[in-house]
């Protein structure tokens, strides 16, 4: 595919073009079995472009090919106390898979970077399943890397604490 097809930008919430895209990737990463295999509730995926817009420090970068939604990444900001500055946490990154294997994630990951740097953040996390070898393979080709502090203390693991019933 001639890269001229492919535009990478940061989503307008108010959008309808953006929001409608957002929902689509979403959805086919959901239905994906790295995303969990479900199809996400219509109605989520109808709100969720507008409770992005309420939260300031949100953000998401879309992949489009030839006009068609391709992919997405939605971020987040946070705080470093240790730098003193902000940070951008990837949450999630999804390309839809006829789409694969064009580098979209690759320039995606790069949009997020400029967004990042432009806020003045010191870093920029993300977390990736231990089986998403695909994924992992991406995001190391980017310059990221298991985080560790201390060698001695091992690598920094992600816990959650469900509080939905």
């Amino acid at each position: 595919m001639d890269s001229a097809e492919i535009l990478v930008l940061q989503a307008s919430y108010s959008n309808p073009t953006h929001a409608e895209a957002i929902g689509i990737v979403l959805n086919h990463y959901a239905e994906d079995p790295m995303g969990g295999g479900h199809s996400l509730d219509p109605e989520l995926l109808r709100r969720l472009p507008e409770e992005l817009a309420r939260r300031p420090h949100a953000f998401s970068v879309l992949a489009f090919v030839g006009g068609e939604p391709a992919g997405l990444v939605n971020c987040f900001e946070g705080f470093s106390t240790f730098a003193c500055k902000p940070l951008v946490n990837v949450h999630d990154v999804a390309v839809v898979g006829k789409f694969r294997g064009l580098g979209l994630s690759q320039k995606m990951l790069q949009k997020v970077e400029e967004i990042s740097r432009q806020r003045g953040c010191c870093k920029i996390t993300l977390e990736v399943l231990e089986g998403n070898a695909v994924a992992q393979g991406s995001y190391r080709k980017f310059g990221f890397a298991p985080g560790m502090f201390d060698p001695d203390h091992g690598r920094m693991q992600f816990w959650i604490k469900s509080l939905q019933a």
